[in-house]
């Protein structure tokens, strides 16, 4: 009987907005006939990027790309993997010998250490090995003197909340995500001077082992024999590195993002200018962390993809609306503290719906 090889596994992490879901599709979009599974670990109720993912063109029909993308949606992996990522990894490796290749792209809030010390696990490690950690960080961020938008006013209000006390400051979760890090990609490399850019470099490379390589990128734009196929058995030497979380996880896990709260929102179409410069002041107004999601623009037959870090949107028209579905509009937001009741509010008031 023939012995499968263990079948190995990608892991993309990095902070919310750094771009590891344009880089997963980049990724797909280039697959070059692998087989490749892909875990979505989302934070929030609607499945976005798991829908960004699945416009792909991965070779294979709709109803076998909506099968291959899981999308983990009650939290984020380090703290949900005895509940759902088991039983998927499970399916997996039932199904290795049809497969070259999983994709897991973390929310911007887990930590990639746990994640892979479950690949430890014997039934995984039998059959599966972290072929890397990439860990995307967001360089003009970076280069301005944070990783996301406005980690002052989350820090802030973190440190008045008597219950969140085992809550990571973001500064110490952006370097758990590079402290894991096979490989670190200086994402956005377009947008910032070379001389911050080399800067972002030295700034990064702080916090990393010294063998881990850094390279640069544009939209995620790179040759996918740079990406996969690194061999770096991570399972086998994550416990040597050094983490702020370590002692969260040597008893009960007590890790939790309480602290972030992810909103939805359905709008009916709404202009697309009225809609940005709404979603703008909201952010500005309440300290939301992350804008995602799709929107209806009258008189448009294609849908607006948006995707918004601090007051920074990125936005085009992903594909058309299919005959049988709403043309509406679905977002999330996400950050600390919001009230929901009082966004949607806003946000309908200034369109007008």
């Amino acid at each position: 009987m023939k012995t499968l090889a263990k079948l190995p596994v990608t892991i993309v992490t990095g902070f919310l907005g750094s771009g590891k879901t344009t880089l997963l599709r980049h990724m797909l979009d280039n697959a070059q006939g692998r087989r490749i599974a892909v875990i979505v670990n989302e934070f929030g109720e609607l499945g976005i990027d798991g829908e960004i993912l699945k416009q792909c063109s991965i070779g294979c029909t709709e109803e076998e790309a909506s099968g291959r993308v899981y999308e983990l949606a009650n939290g984020c992996l380090c703290c949900t993997v005895q509940e759902e990522f088991f039983p998927v990894m499970r399916e997996l490796v039932a199904r290795r010998g049809d497969l070259d290749h999983i994709l897991i792209e973390t929310s911007g809030l887990a930590l990639p250490k746990p994640l892979v010390q479950a690949f430890q696990w014997p039934e995984i490690r039998s059959a599966c090995t972290v072929d890397a950690v990439i860990t995307v960080v967001d360089s003009p961020a970076v280069a301005a003197g944070t990783f996301a938008a406005f980690p002052d006013q989350v820090d802030a209000q973190r440190k008045l909340d008597p219950n969140l006390d085992h809550e990571s400051p973001l500064h110490e979760l952006f370097a758990d995500q590079l402290s894991s890090a096979d490989l670190v990609i200086l994402n956005k490399a377009d947008l910032i001077n070379p001389e911050d850019l080399a800067r972002v470099r030295l700034e990064v490379a702080e916090e990393l082992p010294p063998a881990v390589k850094v390279i640069e990128a544009s939209n995620g734009r790179l040759p996918l024999d740079v990406l996969i196929g690194l061999g770096a058995g991570s399972e086998e030497h994550i416990d040597g590195r050094h983490s702020h979380h370590d002692h969260h996880h040597e008893g009960e896990d007590d890790h939790d993002h309480d602290a972030f709260d992810s909103i939805s929102i359905e709008l009916p179409q709404a202009d697309e200018s009225l809609l940005l410069d709404a979603l703008t002041q909201l952010v500005v107004k309440h300290g939301i962390l992350r804008v995602k999601g799709f929107a209806a623009i009258p008189n448009k037959p294609m849908r607006l993809l948006i995707q918004g870090v601090g007051t920074r949107f990125d936005k085009h028209f992903d594909r058309k609306w299919n005959a049988e579905e709403a043309r509406i509009t679905r977002l999330v937001l996400i950050g600390q503290e919001l009230d929901a009741a009082a966004i949607e509010a806003q946000l309908r008031a200034a369109l007008s719906v």
